[in-house]
C-alpha cells in the first residue's frame, strides 16, 4: 500500500472510531461510562485532526465522513446493535474496536517501507492515543464486562 493510501486508511479508521465513541456515549446507561466515552471521543477527535492535517499537508482532502465498508466502522457500528443489551455489550464492542485499531497502527509502523519519514512520525504520534484507547478498552472490559 502506498504511503498516502495507508495514511488515508488509518485516518478513515480513526474517524470511524470517533463515531463509535459518539455512539457508545449516546447508548451508555451509566453516567460514568457516558462521560468516559465522551472524553475518549474528544481525545480521539484530536488524533483525527492531526491525521487529517497530515493528509492536507500532502494535498489530500481530509476525512470527514464514516467509511461505508471499513472493518472498524462495522465493528463500532455494532454498538448500535447492542443498545438494548446494556453497558456490558457496549464495553465489549469498544474494546474490540480499540484492539482492531491498535493492530492496524502497529502493522503500519512495523512495515518500514509503508510510510515516509514525516508520515511515520505523524502515525507514531497518533499511535500514542490509539494505545491509550486500547488500554482504556481493555481496562473497561476487565473491570466491568
Amino acid at each position: 500500500m502506498k504511503t498516502i493510501e495507508l495514511l488515508k486508511d488509518l485516518t478513515q479508521t480513526t474517524y470511524d472510531s470517533v463515531e463509535g465513541y459518539r455512539k457508545a456515549a449516546e447508548a451508555a446507561e451509566k453516567p460514568a461510562f457516558k462521560k468516559a466515552f465522551e472524553r475518549r471521543r474528544d481525545t480521539r477527535a484530536q488524533t483525527l485532526e492531526q491525521l487529517n492535517n497530515a493528509l492536507q499537508a500532502n494535498s489530500e482532502a481530509p476525512i470527514t465522513s464514516a467509511s461505508v465498508a471499513g472493518e472498524t466502522h462495522r465493528m463500532f457500528l455494532t454498538i448500535t446493535d447492542t443498545l438494548t443489551q446494556g453497558d456490558d455489550a457496549i464495553i465489549a464492542r469498544v474494546e474490540e474496536g480499540e484492539s482492531y485499531l491498535a493492530t492496524k497502527f502497529e502493522n503500519a509502523l512495523a512495515n518500514e517501507s509503508s510510510l515516509d519519514a514525516s508520515m511515520r512520525l505523524t502515525v507514531r504520534d497518533a499511535f500514542r492515543d490509539i494505545r491509550e484507547g486500547e488500554r482504556f478498552g481493555a481496562m473497561l472490559e476487565k473491570q466491568y464486562a
